[in-house]
């Protein structure tokens, strides 16, 4: 069996808020792979986060975020249980961190893949089949390659699968059980929306070579 660290056993507890030994034994369990041995607590129903995710979550803050210059700014719900925790620097402080991660991450549009539309799902992967690379493969392997597209593509989606900005090491979905581990309630990102400025508005295009010319022409 892997010799099973104190730090292991943290990195588990604070991707996962279970207790001390609860996080050794699913270590144990799994010869020190930490992703295993989520999966493990999951199961066991050990996890903080697993243990909250049931609980109605309907008090909470709406943030917002400005980024310098004031070219982007991003309106985030983040909900919780009770209005004390609410209240909390801590949940506040993730308020603001999320909405900063929104901010920072132009090409996500949903809270989790599974709000990612089964319609545009179906439409991605027809896009992908019909890619000239896979042309020449076996069909098994064709929807293999096809599958591992999709999915990268919904996570490329998907603010929780996110690296989260100030510690590559985790995700967003990582931060948030931490949050629920530490203060003890169900926290969900409910909704978000991200400005960015003129977005959607045709610019005017302005040829400055052919507007001198047409000047000197003139004189």
């Amino acid at each position: 069996m892997a010799e099973i660290s104190a730090k292991l056993v943290k990195q588990l507890r604070d991707k996962t808020g279970a207790g001390m030994m609860d996080c050794k034994k699913a270590l144990g369990e799994t010869e020190g792979d930490v992703e295993k041995a989520m999966e493990w607590l999951r199961q066991k129903g050990i996890t903080s986060a697993e243990k909250k995710a049931g609980k109605i979550a309907s008090e909470g803050l709406v943030g917002s975020y400005i980024h310098t210059g004031g070219r982007v700014g991003v309106l985030v719900e983040i909900n919780c249980q009770t209005d004390f925790v609410a209240r909390n620097e801590a949940f506040q402080a993730l308020v603001k961190d999320i909405a900063m991660q929104i901010a920072a991450c132009p090409n996500v549009e949903y809270v989790r893949a599974s709000d990612i539309p089964a319609d545009m799902v179906a439409k991605e992967k027809e896009i992908e089949l019909g890619r000239d690379d896979l042309g020449s493969k076996p069909a098994a392997m064709r929807e293999k390659i096809v599958d591992g597209r999709i999915e990268k593509r919904l996570k490329e989606l998907s603010l929780m699968d996110q690296p989260y900005i100030k510690d590559q090491s985790i995700t967003v979905e990582d931060l948030v059980k931490k949050s629920v581990a530490g203060l003890g309630e169900n926290i969900q990102i409910r909704r978000f929306v991200r400005f960015v400025m003129g977005e959607g508005i045709e610019k005017l295009e302005e040829d400055f070579a052919a507007e001198v010319a047409a000047q000197m022409g003139t004189k």
